[in-house]
């Protein structure tokens, strides 16, 4: 790993404030759409065109012409130009990240991130983890990933219900990804009985699965979360993952806001899951071992604590996954990594 400049971290952090308070703004302005009216005999009666993720246009009625109606109008109209400044700043930002060599997500992946956080998925819980989770907290560790993150795989995972109340949203994401119009279609299940819980673009790499944790008995069949609008694969030990998130922005031509593990579960997991790999994943298995040395030898360096604070929820409220961790700590070769985790397993 290379460390990014404190002037290039500065910047991020710059993005991603901006790109907090824009997602949190609740400006009339933040409103995708334009006003309409119709007149019908003195009356003047209004209405919003917008376009929704993955359902096209809408129209919406207003009602007849009020002052209340028409202050609305004209400050979505009078703050609509500072919408596109701030826009535009954040667009800059993102291209001096780039040029400095930050970690960045490909224009395919950074482009549907996009539409699923537009349409709700990471205020209703959806967690980015996997490689791009990975990518991401590069940024936010401060260091550029010395070897290649390339992946087409956006690996999603959300849990079946959530401990706290949300405003109603009818979330359809499949139709989500249908509208982006890359030809994502359903990945079948080896039971034709089965949601599908992938979805690929045709001739290309580019998929979104779709995770949950699996609890019960039933730990191969899909999931339904009726709140996405569809389901998802149950995997191990993943509960250990998503019960810890952090939110942050993964970059690309713009930001998006995204919720990604914090960091040293995301590394103790990855040494977990690569320890259950069978024989046919081990170049997987690699794969993720050499993600979670990099990032437990970051967070070593700069935040010792956290390893610690991870490792001790996992013996206290997650026996199975901290088992795994154990065994697959005592499998990695020779390493101060490797000395790290004995002395804090054995505490």
């Amino acid at each position: 790993m290379q460390p990014l400049s404190v002037q290039v971290q500065n910047i991020f952090t710059e993005l991603a404030e901006r790109v907090i308070a824009r997602d949190a703004g609740h400006s009339i302005a933040r409103l995708s759409g334009f006003f309409t009216e119709k007149t019908v005999g003195s009356h003047t009666y209004w209405y919003f065109k917008t376009s929704l993720p993955g359902r096209g246009q809408h129209e919406y009625y207003l009602g007849l012409e009020t002052p209340a109606l028409r202050r609305l109008i004209d400050a979505h109209r009078a703050e609509r130009p500072t919408e596109k400044i701030e826009e535009t700043e954040i667009a800059r930002l993102c291209a001096m990240l780039r040029s400095a060599g930050a970690n960045c997500v490909d224009a395919g992946t950074g482009r549907v991130i996009k539409a699923l956080a537009d349409a709700g998925l990471f205020r209703l819980g959806g967690i980015l983890v996997g490689t791009h989770a990975f990518l991401v907290l590069g940024n936010v560790l401060g260091v550029r990933w010395s070897f290649s993150t390339r992946t087409q795989d956006i690996d999603i995972a959300a849990a079946t219900s959530l401990a706290v109340a949300l405003p109603p949203l009818d979330a359809d994401f499949p139709s989500v990804l249908d509208g982006l119009t890359l030809g994502f279609l359903p990945v079948p299940a080896l039971d034709s009985r089965d949601a599908s819980t992938s979805y690929k673009v045709r001739g290309r790499e580019l998929r979104v699965d779709f995770l949950t944790a699996a609890h019960g008995r039933a730990r191969t069949k899909p999931v339904s979360i009726p709140r996405l609008g569809l389901s998802a694969k149950p995997m191990e030990l993943l509960d250990y993952l998503m019960d810890g998130s952090i939110s942050t922005i993964a970059v690309n031509g713009g930001a998006t806001m995204v919720n990604v593990p914090d960091a040293a579960r995301l590394a103790l997991h990855k040494l977990a899951v690569a320890s259950r790999r069978p024989l046919a994943e081990q170049p997987k298995a690699a794969k993720d071992r050499a993600q979670a040395t990099a990032l437990l030898e970051r967070l070593h360096a700069d935040r010792p604590g956290d390893i610690a604070a991870a490792l001790s929820i996992a013996r206290e409220r997650f026996p199975s996954t901290f088992n795994s961790i154990r065994k697959a700590a005592q499998r990695l070769p020779d390493s101060e990594i490797r000395e790290l985790l004995a002395a804090a397993l054995s505490e």
